[in-house]
């Protein structure tokens, strides 16, 4: 397929999830073969259900998606497994890429191994896999199948620095077209040739040429331009306004006058150019530690031993006590048991570690299936709430850009970025003394992690923290680490 030949065209498409729910209103783009196009916009915008338009699992409600050729091949990497996945072992995870019988497939397995930096038994059933070895799976279930259009979604969530660096260089000598989501703008900045933008207000694409950096100050700075223009505009409008009431007091021939600078105002209004409303951060914000019972013993979390599991379990006795205002991490490569830990501590079902009964537990689960997607969003956070009123409710989601109608929304709904912060919003309300953090940075629009990291870092209850970014963790208050690495059988 030539380099030049356009193999992605968006005419006048449109999508909606219901007349309140506009997604994408008359889009049309076009993208060409080889292209490495970042797919950018606020959480919500409709970024996900592009890609799913791309792949014809969506259709859209007027105008066309056309690919160059029509057979052209489609890889998406999502963002969660499947049910039907899960059943699976490895190799017939892998094997369901193809739609024949591939006799090399170990060695391709091996092969994208190296790329997404995870080493794994073929014959291991993918449910039970750690979510940070699920995510990998599925980057390197579309990246083993070399497709003429590559679909990433958010493929850095629960990849090392290491995994990150693998992924890059991968896509760097990508000879195909190849489009991805994400909010690691160093990622993206390596190796994006253009930008895609979908404005979640007014529900359009704009497309621009250079690497991501460049894009971003280009928007920035037309934002900057038209904001003077419209000042310019607004002072004009003011003076012709003022200019008429004073013609139009005067009476007699004046009168016109003063029509004419009315119409003149008015047709200067015409001319202010609506200035787009950019991304928006979400606001720093606390949350409350709960207030325990004087008499409390203080001993929020204390753990009797830790496992790991390296090729086999190993088992470690450990003397260590979480209490209020104290910060844990627990550190370790994918598939060693980090997330299994959280688990058993947030259902308090772990023999190895005691949760405090009477302590409120807050977990933010990397892949939210602790929430129940039937809720609505306004009902979950309604759920958890102590003696708040709907004011508190709807201001705490405001802070975290949850607005009426997102809250109206079941959980399910939402996307993935919505339910990362929905997490937080939900965190506030309920007023936590442990707070369980799996991987609390998925799925997050990088501009939100320093409010984050701020607010966590501040928290004064205990926290028990995962994380793989690094410079995430640096900001926050970390007062003991377990590191299931170094633990030895």
């Amino acid at each position: 397929m030539p380099r030049d030949e356009v193999v992605i065209r968006f005419d006048a498409v449109s999508f909606d999830f219901g007349h309140d729910k506009p997604l994408l209103d008359e889009v049309s783009f076009s993208v060409r073969t080889g292209g490495r196009i970042t797919l950018m916009g606020q959480n919500g915008a409709g970024k996900s259900t592009l890609f799913k338009l791309i792949t014809g699992e969506l259709k859209p409600g007027s105008g066309k998606v056309f690919r160059t050729p029509q057979d052209a091949t489609i890889a998406l990497a999502r963002q969660v497994m499947s049910k039907i996945a899960l059943g699976m072992t490895v190799r017939e995870y892998f094997a369901s890429a193809f739609a024949e019988e591939k006799y090399n497939l170990d060695k391709l397995i091996k092969e994208v191994f190296e790329v997404v930096h995870v080493s794994l038994p073929l014959d291991k059933k993918m449910k039970a896999l750690s979510g940070g070895q699920q995510a990998r799976l599925l980057l390197a279930h579309a990246l083993i199948q070399e497709p003429d259009i590559l679909l990433l979604d958010e493929p850095t969530n629960n990849l090392d620095q290491q995994g990150i660096l693998h992924l890059t260089g991968f896509l760097m000598a990508y000879p195909k077209t190849c489009l991805v989501i994400s909010h690691d703008a160093d990622f993206l900045n390596a190796f994006s040739d253009g930008v895609l933008y979908l404005d979640v207000f007014t529900h359009k694409v704009e497309q621009y040429t250079g690497d991501y950096f460049t894009v971003v100050e280009e928007i920035q700075s037309r934002i900057e331009r038209e904001n003077l223009q419209n000042a310019r505009m607004q002072t004009q409008i003011r003076e012709k306004r003022a200019q008429a009431e004073v013609f139009a007091h005067k009476g007699g021939k004046l009168r016109a006058v003063a029509k004419r600078m009315r119409e003149a105002a008015e047709e200067a209004e015409e001319g202010m150019v609506e200035v787009r409303r950019e991304d928006k951060t979400i606001r720093a914000f606390h949350i409350p530690a709960q207030a325990f019972d004087p008499h409390f013993d203080g001993k929020i979390a204390q753990f009797s031993s830790i496992s790991a599991f390296k090729d086999q379990f190993i088992e470690k006795k450990i003397d260590l006590i979480v209490r209020k205002k104290s910060h844990l991490l627990i550190a370790g490569r994918n598939g060693i048991g980090k997330s299994t830990l959280l688990e058993g501590l947030a259902t308090r079902s772990s023999a190895a570690c005691r949760v405090a009964p009477e302590a409120v537990i807050g977990y933010y689960k990397q892949d939210f299936s602790n929430l129940n997607g039937d809720q609505t969003a306004y009902d979950a956070l309604k759920g958890v709430m102590a003696r708040l009123s709907e004011h508190d409710l709807r201001a705490a989601a405001a802070g975290f850009l949850l607005d009426g109608k997102i809250l109206a929304h079941a959980i399910r709904d939402l996307s993935e970025g919505q339910k990362g912060l929905f997490s937080y919003c939900r965190l506030v309300l309920m007023r936590p003394g442990l707070l369980i953090m799996d991987e609390p940075t998925n799925h997050i629009n990088f501009r939100h992690l320093p409010v984050i990291a701020h607010a966590l870092d501040a928290y004064e209850g205990a926290m028990i923290l995962v994380s793989h970014i690094p410079d995430f963790v640096a900001k926050i208050r970390i007062d003991d680490t377990i590191d299931l690495d170094a633990i030895e059988g």
